[in-house]
């Protein structure tokens, strides 16, 4: 890891043990920076605020999981491995995904599964049509409520349960375009 890397993961690590005491929305980046022994400067060259601090932690997570999927996991494993990096970061992700702000982790990991779910499809078909375009919206919406749900209710299922049940929640449609994946 070098140099760059390692001040980010240290910028969110005392956001994470911020997160421990109070919500995400309660801590300012004057708390991030005091609390990481680094400088506003520094914290502002590497993120625009700290949501972006909370985003590019979960970009991380998208790198370790479902981005692998149909490289070297399928659907069901790049699933487990996004839950189970959230549920190992219980109490910062409980956090990240009970803020409000429109730069949220949630809007940012419904961004993040539609692009990655709507450029598999496309090498499959190429143009999507409307319908098709329409149940994966409604999937990946439903999808990304479902986890804010799961995290922010304790996590109380496994990450193998709630991707099995994402999985199985599906839409034909959209089940016969990624089977492969699975």
């Amino acid at each position: 890891m070098n140099e760059h890397e390692q001040t980010r993961y240290l910028f969110a690590q005392s956001a994470k043990d911020l997160m421990n005491k109070r919500p995400l929305d309660k801590i300012t980046v004057t708390d991030i920076v005091k609390h990481s022994g680094m400088t506003r400067q520094t914290f502002y060259r590497y993120f625009q605020d700290k949501y972006d601090l909370v985003n590019w932690y979960f970009e991380k997570l998208a790198d370790k999981s479902f981005r692998q999927i149909g490289n070297s996991s399928t659907l069901r494993e790049g699933l487990i491995k996004k839950f189970t990096f959230l549920f190992n970061d219980k109490v910062f992700f409980m956090q990240a995904f009970r803020s409000k702000d429109y730069n949220n982790v949630e809007n940012y990991d419904y961004q993040c599964i539609l692009e990655f779910y709507k450029n598999i499809i496309q090498k499959k078909i190429g143009d999507i049509p409307s319908d098709i375009m329409f149940l994966l919206e409604m999937y990946c919406h439903g999808s990304i409520t479902m986890t804010v749900d799961w995290a922010i209710g304790g996590m109380q299922e496994s990450p193998e349960v709630i991707a099995d049940l994402l999985i199985e929640a599906l839409p034909p449609k959209l089940e016969k375009l990624l089977s492969d994946l699975q």
